[in-house]
């Protein structure tokens, strides 16, 4: 029999505030209620040392939308990353929240380990898991790092795309560039205080490039196609074939 894999939600950043309980209730409504357990990873924020009160920031969020189990993991660095227990609490979760921050720190911290391979698991058994501005740009197939000015491999949740968070402020200039680096690779563009959420689950027959998503909270989403760019509402679906 096979198994109904869970759901994904991307944001472009400016998390905690406003329009975006939109986004975020409606997850915590997929991760099965306010009784839940969601777990807050705060692993990009952990190079400036800004974890504790970013972590913090992410549990009275979802404590404000009525959350009851909400909790942070603190997985900061490739040892924690790789602890037992920690791995346990997020294979145990119902929505898994990813922080933003350092995107390349994420990335690196999280690929391959068992803290990873935990939220696999609970994804592939119907949890939610969502990031902000880092968080979602490491769940595509590839994330550009600022810093260096590269494009590196993310965690592969979204083949073949691209996230540009902050997209109505600072991502969207990144937009000509990345097509020259990613002419193949769907880049999408979330702007800040806005989600967008894969609106059914699917089983192993299908991918996410099969589901439909919709676009919640205070603005929109871009898609840059090799030929097309096309953009998309509050209330909008669209799919990422």
């Amino acid at each position: 029999m096979r198994h109904s894999i869970g759901y994904l939600l991307l944001e472009g950043g400016a998390e905690f505030g406003g329009r975006m309980s939109e986004p975020d209730l409606l997850a915590i409504k997929l991760a099965g209620g306010v009784d839940a357990p969601i777990c807050i990873i705060p692993t990009a924020a952990a190079p400036d040392k800004n974890h504790n009160r970013a972590g913090r920031n992410g549990v009275n969020w979802f404590e404000s939308l009525g959350a009851k189990q909400v909790f942070t993991v603190d997985v900061i660095n490739s040892k924690s990353a790789n602890d037992s227990a920690l791995a346990d609490q997020i294979r145990s979760s119902k929505l898994i929240y990813m922080l933003g921050g350092f995107t390349h720190y994420l990335g690196e911290t999280l690929k391959e380990s068992l803290c990873w391979s935990a939220a696999l698991e609970a994804y592939q058994n119907g949890a939610v898991i969502a990031g902000s501005s880092a968080g979602a740009m490491v769940m595509c197939e590839y994330y550009f790092d600022p810093n260096k000015q590269r494009v590196e491999r993310g965690l592969n949740l979204v083949p073949n795309a691209c996230v540009l968070p902050h997209h109505n402020t600072f991502g969207k200039g990144w937009a000509g560039e990345l097509r020259k680096m990613l002419p193949e690779v769907l880049l999408i563009g979330i702007d800040e205080r806005t989600g967008m959420l894969s609106t059914d689950s699917f089983t192993d027959s299908r991918t996410i490039m099969d589901v439909e998503w919709e676009v919640h909270g205070g603005g929109g989403v871009t898609l840059y196609r090799s030929e097309s760019t096309v953009s998309y509402g509050r209330g909008a679906k669209f799919s990422l074939k």
